[in-house]
């Protein structure tokens, strides 16, 4: 009897350890932030913590010479000579790109354009992802009203390996893996590095081991993953699943009756319209 219930304060355990450390991958904000928005109050999105409490450590605090360098690493001190964050960025500022190809859904011409930062170990980006997303599709992507564009904010160095792995597919296969991170995301995400389980799902979409392997020491693939995470910071992102609607920033999880009060009124819009045309 006794061992019996041993198991199962030890599976109660683990339980609780993985959904801790699934939660910890929705952050992104740096370190020494008072986990509130603009606003006042607390993000819908997990924010980061510091890193002796973090499973997704983000390249701050000490780094010894032996630990391997991180593309993704924590946002620089202003006060130090740091990037600035811009307080009010332009459609222009949130549209720029960098040497990556923008992933993108929809027609190009769509009237309202949504951009969404995720990370692939993101518990809440996964709920978007199931919840949301194929009714999203549905009814705004596939209809042309709507060019959804997804942009990486990998966090924590498992999510940057799957993050390279992702950007390595062939361009048609991009989404369909993305979802595959998605749904799988129990059997891969983990505290320590271990790229087998990546590569695992990586396969599904026809990835050999020789191009995942060529893939991960891809620098310029490396570089332009973290020109995008660092302009999403620069523009505000602190966390994901983050989302740009037409310029506008919203920091939390959407739901398909937040996606329709913000894109009804732009697609009745004059400049909606003339966007259509």
């Amino acid at each position: 009897m006794g061992e019996a219930r041993s198991v199962t304060v030890a599976r109660a355990f683990a339980v609780a350890a993985l959904a801790g450390l699934l939660l910890s991958a929705c952050s992104g904000n740096g370190p020494g932030s008072s986990g509130l928005s603009a606003a006042g109050t607390p993000p819908s999105t997990s924010t980061e913590q510091a890193n002796a409490g973090s499973a997704f450590p983000d390249g701050s605090g000490a780094k010894s010479e032996d630990t391997p360098f991180s593309p993704f690493g924590s946002i620089p001190d202003p006060s130090q000579g740091g990037r600035q964050v811009l307080e009010n960025p332009t459609i222009a500022d949130v549209m720029m790109a960098g040497t990556l190809p923008e992933m993108a859904l929809g027609k190009a011409n769509a009237p309202v354009t949504i951009v969404q930062y995720a990370s692939l170990t993101c518990p809440h980006c996964q709920a978007f992802h199931r919840e949301t997303f194929p009714e999203f599709k549905r009814t705004y992507i596939d209809t042309g009203k709507v060019r959804y564009i997804l942009r990486e904010f990998p966090i924590g160095k498992q999510s940057g390996n799957a993050t390279v792995a992702l950007r390595c597919a062939p361009p048609d296969k991009y989404f369909t893996l993305y979802g595959k991170f998605m749904e799988q995301q129990s059997s891969w995400v983990s505290q320590e590095v271990r790229l087998e389980p990546i590569f695992v799902v990586a396969k599904q979409v026809g990835m050999t081991q020789a191009q995942f392997d060529s893939c991960l020491k891809n620098q310029a693939m490396i570089d332009g993953l973290k020109w995008v995470k660092d302009r999403g910071r620069t523009l505000g992102i602190i966390g994901t699943p983050n989302f740009f609607v037409q310029g506008k920033l919203v920091k939390k999880t959407l739901t398909m009756s937040d996606i329709r009060e913000m894109v009804e009124p732009l697609l009745r819009g004059p400049s909606a319209a003339m966007a259509a045309q």
